[in-house]
């Protein structure tokens, strides 16, 4: 992945005196107002820039630790061909809003804080970014009616936080004129040089193709039928295995009421041990699913916490534990580290981060925090999991570590090494959307897909479809193997065979997304020896690109011909059908043509 090396030249543009409220100048959006509802508290504030772009260094200091006041960042600027607004939430709305809208909100573990307003023909215009990745962050950006001016309002400590006296935070505005996605992708990884982040180690076992019994079983899973499927998944190229809710409960009623224990329910799998070396034995990973914060009342651990929960959900039948006490960290701790010990797996899905959070009062304030050791939740979550990975590293240093969507970005990326788009069951282009998304802020995290299913009287086509929807993802599948027609898995091992011979393009290469107002209709990306792009619109102009190296067009819409302009006549060009059968050769000549291409299949260009 190409990487920019920023020369940095500090220009001091305003150095005000420590006041509640200060106004500094910036070349990018004018005045910015920075303030304290909170005279108590003074501010500080000022801007550099940095080939061409600005940071805004906040500082706010109290005589004395106390609880911080909101503090507020605001700015507007007039609308100049800036038509949609970029953010990292999964549900890929990339409107422009009205400034009274919903606002955005990102901390920990809840998306991040980057804001990306672009044009039309996939230009930046102003991207915005925050170095706050562990508190909540609320962001206000829209247009205001009166004079359409862009809007921008960053609103910090919006819910409860421990006390404390200073605090510093940095806020990026890059409008440069440049691919809006390159302006993405380098504002998380600013984000993380900012922290200090340093990344989970990411094995190359974290970009094999899974299997999830999730989809398929729910809870109703058996070592029985784990067993049966992985025969199947191995056959197909599929190396690792996640075993999601159900192995710890006899329960089938969807809740989290018998979480807590984390032992193994006999009736689902007799003997552990066994049944993960049976799997390893098949060649594949195993990988089992936690939800982190959740003890239900139906667990023996339930009273031993009683005291030390943040809040208790679905109708009071689970608690969200408190991470501030040692004791909570060191007991979800030592269940992963015996889990790993004792049954010897590959991995671990954890589930759930996003509910340690405070539901109204924090209730520690009334405690005066006693028994805490961490009086911010969001600190005592990021010292939860940094403490979970390393202890997990040092028995297994390949461990792999799986979260989804919502809780991603430069912070998480501290504590695992496969992110997952969030569900979205048989729709193939919100988890094209969110792939596209976790690609762009992940970095070299390896990026999952939701689990692929389809049903079983589906058209081959629309399988490939489906799968080609992932295909910039690590694809993950949840279909029940033993029961799909053989012409899907004709398909599905042809996909799986292509996307691993050109893993290095399609999982490490550099990647582009386009269009994302109409949710991505095309993506490419592509290493030192091939371009791949994949079309999902009909009727869209596809360039080929610049002719120096081989190029793969990949058919993912309902029509069987394609717009492509070439910049130079290929020397061949092949044609492959939805099972990577080659069905014809054909002569192209440069310029702007329609040519036939298979839906669910690709064309070949070498030039």
């Amino acid at each position: 992945m190409r990487r920019v090396v920023f020369a940095v030249v500090a220009i001091v543009l305003a150095l005000p005196v420590m006041a509640s409220e200060v106004k500094v100048q910036t070349a990018s959006v004018g005045e910015v107002t920075i303030k304290c509802v909170d005279d108590v508290w003074k501010v500080d504030a000022k801007v550099t820039q940095k080939d061409g772009r600005e940071e805004i260094s906040i500082e706010i200091i109290a005589p004395q630790a106390m609880t911080p006041p909101r503090l507020s960042v605001m700015f507007s600027t007039p609308q100049l061909d800036a038509h949609h607004l970029w953010n990292s939430d999964p549900s890929c709305q990339i409107g422009l809003r009205a400034d009274w809208g919903k606002a955005y909100s990102s901390s920990l573990a809840r998306e991040m804080p980057i804001y990306s307003f672009i044009n039309t023909s996939n230009s930046n215009r102003l991207t915005i970014a925050t170095s706050e990745a562990i508190r909540k962050v609320d962001a206000r950006l829209g247009l205001r009616e009166e004079g359409a001016l862009l809007i921008g309002k960053l609103h910090f400590f919006v819910e409860p936080e421990a006390p404390l006296s200073h605090y510093k935070t940095t806020i990026l505005l890059d409008k440069r004129d440049i691919f809006w996605a390159d302006a993405v992708r380098e504002s998380a990884q600013w984000i993380s040089e900012q922290n200090g982040f340093v990344s989970c180690r990411v094995p190359e076992s974290a970009f094999a193709p899974l299997y999830s019994t999730w989809y398929q079983f729910h809870q109703q899973i058996t070592d029985r039928d784990i067993e049966a499927e992985c025969r199947e998944a191995v056959k197909l190229g599929m190396r690792t295995i996640i075993v999601d809710d159900g192995w710890q409960t006899a329960d089938n009623n969807r809740g989290y009421a018998y979480c807590g224990d984390w032992e193994v329910a006999p009736e689902r799998i007799k003997d552990m041990q066994a049944h993960v070396a049976a799997v390893q034995a098949m060649g594949m990973k195993y990988m089992v699913w936690y939800s982190v914060p959740f003890v239900g009342v139906y667990s023996k651990a339930f009273k031993k916490f009683d005291g030390k929960y943040l809040y208790k959900n679905w109708g009071g039948k689970v608690g969200v534990l408190d991470p501030r006490f040692p004791e909570v960290r060191e007991y979800i701790c030592a269940i992963y580290e015996r889990a790993l010990r004792d049954w010897n797996i590959d991995g671990f899905k954890l589930d759930f981060i996003d509910s340690f959070r405070i539901n109204g009062k924090d209730p520690a304030v009334a405690d005066n925090y006693a028994g805490r050791d961490i009086k911010s939740v969001s600190e005592a979550v990021n010292v939860l999991m940094k403490e979970v990975t390393r202890r997990l590293q040092a028995i297994k240093p390949e461990i792999l570590i799986e979260f989804r969507q919502r809780y991603v970005g430069p912070a998480i990326r501290q504590y695992g090494n496969m992110f997952r788009a969030s569900d979205c069951p048989g729709n193939m282009q919100s988890n094209r959307g969110r792939i596209a998304n976790l690609r762009l802020t992940s970095g070299t995290t390896a990026v999952h897909a939701d689990m692929l299913e389809w049903n079983v009287a589906e058209k081959p086509e629309v399988v490939a479809r489906h799968i080609l929807s992932a295909i910039y993802g690590v694809v993950q599948y949840s279909a029940m193997l033993r029961e799909v027609p053989e012409s899907h898995l004709r398909v599905m091992k042809h996909w799986i065979d292509f996307s691993q011979k050109h893993r290095k393009a399609l999982l490490h290469g550099t990647f582009r997304p386009y269009h994302p107002e109409a949710n991505f209709p095309v993506l490419e990306s592509e290493s030192d020896e091939e371009r791949i792009i994949a079309v999902y619109q009909e009727n869209m102009t596809i360039n080929a690109g610049v002719p120096d190296r081989e190029v793969y067009i990949l058919n993912a819409t309902s029509a069987g011909s394609l717009v492509v302009e070439l910049q130079a006549k290929p020397r061949k060009t092949e044609y492959y059908d939805t099972y990577g059968n080659k069905v014809a050769d054909a002569e192209l000549a440069k310029g702007l043509q329609r040519t036939a291409i298979p839906v669910g299949g690709y064309a070949k260009l070498v030039y």
